[in-house]
């Protein structure tokens, strides 16, 4: 015979089996272990505040719940290890990630710097994301990263804005290859109202569609860069926005370079509005024989660029520097017009210029 008691205990029992707990609405991660990360990421809202993330691991967000917020607070820092990275993952759809007032995220990057950037140690890359659905990350503060910063792959429907990147201390302690942000095969990405301090492109977009580049501050570093496009799995560009930008004390200003001997394509490109000051190369560079860091001197067709607009591009380049190199082939369907760049001299090797586009070196 099941006494009353023995009932109502099975049913209770089979009550808490049937239901689930409710997911916590709130924790915070700090301390110097990673040993809570896997509790902490199924909450709701996650606050990394005062973090030193051991050596060698990754602070992994990746997987996140739809509509997760991820803040940071306080002073985020990584122990020292030669390794790849990243040193943060985040990935999920409907994941806002945002700043507290007064953080720091601080790569610590004179640990690795060498002059040598990818050849020399390893370095880790910084921030790896794989976002989609309306994700956001807006006003972190980024601080001396080992190597390139913001890694993009695989995102789409993505709003990147009020980031701040500083590497200025790379500039004289050996910062090479930081990249302020490379993309790859994403779509609808929007990186806006951002500055960068770095030691190589501030964007560099290598594949992807729909992608804009809006009203940031570029100072430094290598410039707004398509590609290098060509020679890894997703080699086509596909929409690029660059408007009411500033380039800044950087080796080039506005950018596009292809591999020589690569297929793929560049197409329906968009630089408007953009300012360039104190450049130091060239201040508009288009080129298609670009071969491991370096430029060959014989450009190559197999990725041609394609419905390229140049609108309302002013500015200056130093006394040594050219205002305008392209050298490429099987270009066509060019439209530039309001460029105006001072200072330098002229490039005297232009080449495959599509007739009637307006553009001149």
């Amino acid at each position: 015979m099941i006494s009353a008691s023995s009932l109502l205990l099975s049913t209770l029992c089979a009550f808490a089996v049937a239901t689930p707990l409710s997911k916590r609405d709130s924790c915070t991660l700090t301390g110097s272990s990673l040993s809570s990360l896997s509790t902490v990421k199924k909450c709701s809202s996650i606050v990394i505040k005062d973090l030193t993330v051991p050596a060698g691991q990754t602070l992994d967000l990746s997987g996140l719940s739809s509509g997760t917020t991820v803040t940071f607070e306080g002073t985020t820092t990584f122990q020292y290890k030669e390794w790849s990275g990243p040193l943060i993952s985040i990935s999920g759809s409907k994941i806002s990630v945002v700043g507290a007032s007064g953080h720091t995220i601080d790569g610590q990057g004179a640990k690795w710097w060498d002059g040598l950037g990818d050849n020399g140690k390893v370095k880790p890359k910084f921030v790896k994301l794989a976002l989609t659905g309306t994700s956001k990350v807006t006003g972190l503060n980024i601080k001396n990263a080992p190597h390139q910063v913001f890694s993009i792959n695989k995102c789409s429907d993505l709003t990147i804005s009020d980031i701040t990147i500083d590497i200025r201390d790379g500039d004289s302690a050996g910062g090479h290859n930081t990249d302020g942000f490379d993309v790859g095969s994403s779509s609808n990405v929007v990186i806006q109202g951002c500055t960068v301090y770095n030691q190589d492109d501030c964007i560099a977009v290598n594949s992807g569609s729909t992608i804009k580049f809006l009203n940031n501050y570029c100072y430094n570093g290598h410039g707004i860069s398509v590609g290098s496009v060509g020679g890894r799995s997703d080699n086509t560009v596909n929409g690029f926005w660059a408007e009411s930008n500033h380039v800044i004390n950087s080796d080039n200003g506005l950018r596009i370079k292809t591999v020589e001997g690569a297929t793929g394509a560049v197409t329906n490109v968009n630089f408007i509005s953009n300012k360039i000051s104190g450049i130091k190369s060239y201040g508009i560079v288009i080129e298609g024989d670009y071969l491991n860091g370096k430029t060959t001197g014989t450009a190559t067709g197999g990725v041609p660029i394609s419905n390229l607009v140049m609108k309302d591009i002013t500015g200056s380049v130093n006394s040594t520097a050219k205002r305008v190199k392209i050298l490429v082939k099987n270009a066509t369907n060019w439209q530039w017009s309001g460029v105006s760049i001072s200072g330098g001299s002229s490039y005297s090797g232009c080449s495959g210029i599509p007739s009637g586009s307006g553009a001149t070196c």
